[in-house]
């Protein structure tokens, strides 16, 4: 059983494009019909002993399955449990075909928006609880450097309850973004210590791009050097660490939305 539960663990940083349970498979498929998701469902594996009580899951797949053109193979609770990584899948799996991310363009950029860029994230986990408070809080997309943690689809979309199949994403080298993005008007603010100043007193308004750094790296030299301000989250404690990704994008995120309410 540990040697089960230790290559499970050893999927979840392997590339695969296989989704696991209904709250991500919805989620791609509302990503599909909004086109901000180019990935198509190939198959769905739906265990044949939760026919009856998932009904109503079963009968809006079979709808959408005449809809997007996948098919619906029905299999028995021991051989979805062999290909999926995690316990949550309810009984329900998609085969799906690779996400291509486009590369950002300055014509796609909205032209008040708010844009996020994560760099050097190297947790799945972290990079989908990311997403999902962006997309949350209402950011208009998420820039990636061309290495990023899309290849692990399943582990990310479950991380960010489905976001990241609706999330408009972008890939691009982190300074070539940064002066595409300063073209655009673009103000550029990274979170960081050095030089900074506090969330609560930076100038947030639209439009935006923040700049996170990963768990390890954190942001680049050259990204701190380009950045019109340095910003920091101010903590209510004598507290010599950092935040992980995710805490500091939903920090952000929200407090931008906050700034923005009523304007």
């Amino acid at each position: 059983m540990e040697q089960i539960k230790q290559i499970k663990e050893e999927e979840k940083f392997v590339t695969s494009d296989r989704l696991e349970g209904m709250t991500s498979i919805s989620a791609l498929i509302k990503g599909i019909e909004a086109n901000t998701n180019e990935r198509r469902i190939l198959k769905i594996l739906f265990d044949r002993e939760k026919c009856k009580s998932k009904r109503a899951e079963l009968g809006f797949l079979r709808a959408k399955s005449a809809q997007l053109g996948f098919e619906i193979e029905f299999v028995s609770a021991e051989e979805i449990q062999q290909i999926s990584i995690g316990t949550t899948h309810g009984g329900v799996v998609a085969e799906c075909t690779p996400r291509q991310l486009p590369e950002l363009q300055s014509a796609v950029l909205k032209e008040n928006g708010v844009y996020f860029l994560l760099d050097g994230v190297e947790d799945p986990y972290n990079f989908g609880y990311a997403v999902r408070s962006l997309f949350a809080a209402g950011v208009d997309g998420l820039i990636l450097p061309p290495r990023n943690w899309m290849g692990a689809a399943g582990v990310v979309a479950r991380a960010s309850a489905g976001a990241s199949e609706r999330m408009n994403l972008f890939v691009c080298e982190p300074t070539e973004a940064v002066n595409l993005m300063k073209e655009k008007g673009y103000r550029v603010v990274c979170a960081g210590i050095r030089d900074s100043v506090s969330l609560y007193e930076a100038n947030l308004f639209k439009p935006l791009l923040i700049v996170l750094g990963g768990e390890k790296r954190g942001i680049s030299r050259a990204l701190l050097d380009a950045a019109d301000q340095i910003v920091r989250i101010d903590y209510g404690s004598d507290f010599g660490g950092s935040l992980s990704t995710s805490a500091a994008a939903a920090v952000f995120a929200f407090e931008i939305l906050r700034v923005h309410r009523g304007i």
